[in-house]
Parts: structure tokens; C-alpha cells; sequence
């Protein structure tokens, strides 16, 4: 199937799997890729040069286009980008809007810029400074997300520019694919359903816990950072929204120690982030802290299998999934699915 995705990126299939801290390793994305999606690599919980050993690696595993989540927020994103250009990555995403000047560098090196963003403003404004395509999360996306759903943005974003449009939030089969079409995407980007593969890292057990959940077990809480986030309600969840100021603080500290620890930040760079994060929210200093060691959150459960102490990020469509299919069998069905919907589509009268 082509669209003008594929035509951009060079895959066979208008299918990207996303960039999920901890979760979208060598492993996952290589099979996305070897599958004919776009894989993409995250990189927000890697150092540089665990970035630059991991885009080796999954080039090692595949020969098929890839792409590379990048922080616009990050300190050292200009460094990260270097990286990508200098390895040859073929696409950098961001989860925020990246600057006009990371957009620029990368164009300049023949690299596809394709940011995710959740409103049509930001979508615009990227389209403005030279982005090659877009991927537009509904509020039915997991993780960080918005408050319109997927079927209201889409549309708003498809007819504001004239960039391919890749579709997020609540896709997770062929006919959800048909349906992103129908509304003049280009194709659909999916996290839970790749995160819930036999190719994903995530331990057996976690993996079990996301495919017992129902739609009713899928929620939004700003308990954690303050913005408004989805995930699997689990113990620290309850926990959190629980919690006093002096409570939630505590616990806020010791997991900043131990992200400040694996990251090799230090306490004045992580405290200048939170600065910057809470310029403009009305956050709590805890939330702040929480905010900057997140991915300390998703470690705990994405990586060393503690639900009961870590979040677990989940798009609504983890109520609906019930199998462990790998990357090759998931991307085949999707399409065979796809392909079937389309035949039976009544044809237009072209008399």
C-alpha cells in the first residue's frame, strides 16, 4: 500500500511504530522495521553515546529505514542530532516541537523531520519551518496527551497542512488504518500495540498486567507531573493522587536521586530543568521533580518488571488488546486486514 508516507521514508507499509522510553530498544524497532514499518528508536532514556551504540546496533539487525526520537527540550539536542546525521539515520521524530534550527540542520542533512505534535496550531507552525511530515496524537494516545480525540483533530490537522499527516491515538488494527485514510492521513503511528509484541522488551509479566486491563482501567491523572497523563492505574497512581504535599515531595526526592544516578545528571542541571518545566504551570515542586524523573517511573516497570512502583504509559486501545503477535505477524495482519476492508468499500460509479 502506498501512500505518501512510505513514498517519504522509503517503507513498505504506512505503519511507524513509536519511540517509548525503555520500550523502543534495537530489539522492537528492528523488528518494526524488518516487519516493513517505520521503527523508531527512543532515545530520551539513553546517554549520547548509548544512542549512537544503539543506532549500530539496529542498523546491524536490518537493513530497512529507521528513524530516532529525539527531547526539542533537551540540552543536548544539537549533540543528539549530530549523531543522527553522522550514523545516517534516516528519520528524527520529536515528542515536542523541535526548533527551527534542529529542523534546518537535519533538512540540510537529508534527514526526514517528522514531530509529533497534539494540536493544529503546533502542526502549522512546524509545517512553517520546513518539517517533511507530522504525526498528530489524539487524546486516546498514551502517555502525555490532550484532550481532543483523535477523530476531531485528525481532520483539523489534515485540511491545515499540506505535509503527509500520520495519525496517533487509538489505532491499533487494519481498520483503523482504513479509517486514518478515509480522513486524508497517510498512514498511523501505534505504541501500545508494538509495545505489546513478542518482540517487545517488556517483561512477560508487565506485558500480562496490560493485556488483563480494560478500557475502564486505562485513565488520565496529572498526579504524576502535573499534565495530564495516560496510564494503566496502578498502586503508585493511587498512591500519588493520595498523597499529601510533604508525602509526595519525599518520594519525588529519592527517585530524582536515583534518575540523577543512571542519568549522570547533576542536582543543578536537574533543578534548571524543573525550573524551566514549571515556568508557566501551576505546579507543585514535587510534580516538578516527578516530571524530570519520569523515566525513572517507566524503568521500574517497563524495565525491571515493579508495577506496583512505576507507571505504565498506555493508550486507551490497551482495553481492546488480547494477544502477543511479533512485529512481522502484527504489521501482516494490519495490512491483510486493511486490504480487505478497502475490497469490500463500494466502488464509485465513474460513469
Amino acid at each position: 500500500m502506498e501512500t505518501a508516507l512510505t513514498r517519504l521514508v522509503g517503507v513498505r507499509h504506512p505503519v511507524v511504530q513509536t519511540g517509548m522510553g525503555w520500550v523502543a530498544g534495537p530489539r522492537l524497532v528492528s523488528a518494526a522495521a524488518n516487519a516493513g514499518a517505520l521503527g523508531i528508536l527512543a532515545s530520551a532514556t539513553m546517554t549520547p553515546d548509548q544512542l549512537r551504540a544503539a543506532i549500530r546496533e539496529v542498523r546491524s539487525r536490518t537493513t530497512a529505514p529507521f528513524g530516532v526520537n529525539l527531547r526539542a527540550d533537551a540540552g543536548d539536542a544539537a549533540d543528539r542530532v549530530r549523531i543522527m546525521i553522522d550514523e545516517g539515520v534516516r528519520v528524527a521524530s520529536f515528542a515536542l516541537a523541535p526548533s527551527r534550527e534542529l529542523i534546518d540542520a537535519l533538512k540540510e542533512a537529508g534527514t526526514v523531520v517528522m514531530p509529533s505534535v497534539g494540536a493544529r496550531r503546533h502542526a502549522e507552525k512546524v509545517a512553517a519551518w520546513g518539517a517533511d511530515a507530522v504525526i498528530v496524537q489524539g487524546g486516546e494516545g498514551g502517555g502525555h496527551t490532550g484532550e481532543v480525540a483523535t477523530t476531531v483533530l485528525l481532520p483539523q490537522v489534515v485540511d491545515a497542512v499540506d505535509i503527509p499527516v500520520v495519525a496517533a491515538g487509538g489505532f491499533f488494527d487494519g481498520r483503523g488504518l482504513v479509517a486514518a485514510l478515509a480522513y486524508g492521513a497517510a498512514g498511523v503511528a501505534m505504541g501500545t500495540r508494538f509495545l505489546l509484541t513478542s518482540d517487545s522488551p517488556v517483561p512477560d509479566a508487565v506485558k500480562a498486567r496490560y493485556l488483563a486491563a480494560t478500557v475502564r482501567d486505562v485513565t488520565v491523572t496529572r498526579a504524576v507531573d502535573g499534565l495530564p497523563h495516560r496510564m494503566l492505574r496502578t498502586e503508585l497512581v493511587d498512591e500519588l493522587e493520595r498523597s499529601g504535599r510533604a508525602a509526595a515531595l519525599l518520594r519525588a526526592v529519592r527517585r530524582a536521586a536515583g534518575f540523577r544516578k543512571l542519568s549522570g545528571l547533576t542536582w543543578h542541571r536537574m533543578i534548571a530543568d524543573g525550573r524551566a518545566l514549571r515556568h508557566g504551570k501551576d505546579l507543585t515542586w514535587s510534580q516538578v521533580l516527578l516530571a524530570a524523573n519520569t523515566p525513572m517511573l517507566l524503568k521500574a516497570s517497563m524495565v525491571d518488571g515493579r508495577t506496583d512502583v512505576g507507571v505504565m504509559a498506555s493508550g486507551q486501545v490497551a482495553g481492546v488488546i488480547d494477544d502477543l503477535p511479533s512485529c512481522a505477524e502484527l504489521v501482516t495482519g494490519v495490512m491483510a486486514q486493511a486490504e480487505a476492508i478497502l475490497g469490500t468499500l463500494p466502488a464509485r460509479d465513474r460513469g
